[in-house]
Formats: structure tokens, sequence, C-alpha cells
């Protein structure tokens, strides 16, 4: 009789590798396109670049329905709230991209009507470049959040584990 090591009709891992494994293949983004950013988001969703490959095919209106935060643009003070707001209804666990410079950072606007970086409003996980990021910056950015939740280097409490 071979062991369970050896034998390769066995598959091992643990828990939470399948549930972050399961977590990286379903992701629903939610779109929270401002300014010429959100153009180049939905052309990384169009048949060129195919985000259905990684699960990802359907962007989500409803807050309630997605885990992941793609802010494209430039973010007023006014839809600060707003974006907030979203956030707050978003599902456990949820991460957040940050596409393009004015996201980031603010950009070319160093004014008092644009928010300075959206990470004084949500936790952003990734900074995608760019101004605007084509569609393959967006779709590396997706791939480099997929590898930090199944490398376990990004956590969400969910009472589940």
């Amino acid at each position: 009789m071979a062991s369970v090591a050896t034998d390769p009709g066995f598959l091992l891992s643990t828990i939470g590798k399948g549930v972050n494994w399961a977590r990286t293949r379903s992701m629903w983004p939610a779109t929270f396109g401002l300014a010429c950013c959100a153009i180049e988001m939905m052309g990384t969703g169009a048949a060129h670049n195919d985000l259905a490959r990684f699960g990802m095919e359907v962007f989500r209106a409803s807050p309630r329905q997605a885990d992941l935060m793609i802010v494209a643009g430039r973010v007023s003070q006014k839809m600060a709230p707003v974006l907030r707001q979203v956030y707050d209804q978003m599902a456990e666990p949820k991460w957040v991209i940050a596409m393009g410079a004015c996201a980031s950072t603010g950009g070319m606007f160093n004014n008092y009507a644009l928010v300075q970086g959206v990470d004084v409003i949500v936790p952003v996980d990734i900074y995608v470049p760019g101004c605007p990021p084509g569609p393959q910056s967006l779709m590396h950015g997706i791939l480099t959040l997929h590898e930090k939740i199944m490398s376990g280097e990004i956590q969400r409490s969910t009472g589940i584990f």
C-alpha cells in the first residue's frame, strides 16, 4: 500500500490555501469609474483582453455583489463620501485597486476640490500607475492582487476561519 505523501492521487493542502484559491478565482469587481481611467477599465473587460479567464467577466453594479473595488480616476471631495459608502456596503473580504495617478496621488490636480489619493478614504491594496494606465497594466495589478491573496500577504477577517 502506498503512503499518502507519495501517492499521486492525493492532493494535500490547507483549508486556508483552498479558500484563498477560491477567492482569487471568483472576484467580482465593483466599478467606480470616475474619469478617463474608466475607459481603460472598460477596455480591460472587453473581448480583446478577456478578464473572463480570471473569473471576473461581470462587473457588478451593486456593491453587495462585489468584493473588489477598482477606483478608476480622480476622486472629488463631493464623491468621497459616496465612495466610502459603496465600500462599506461591499461584503467581506473586500479589496481595493487604485487605478491611475489621480486615484493614487491626485495626479496633476493638486487643488482643494480633489482627494489627493483615495487611500485616505478606503484602504488600498494595489496601486496601478499611469495616466491613464492601459488594460494590460490593470490586468497586471489584478494578477498581483491574486498573488498577494494566495501568499497570505493580504488577510481579511471574515469571521469564518
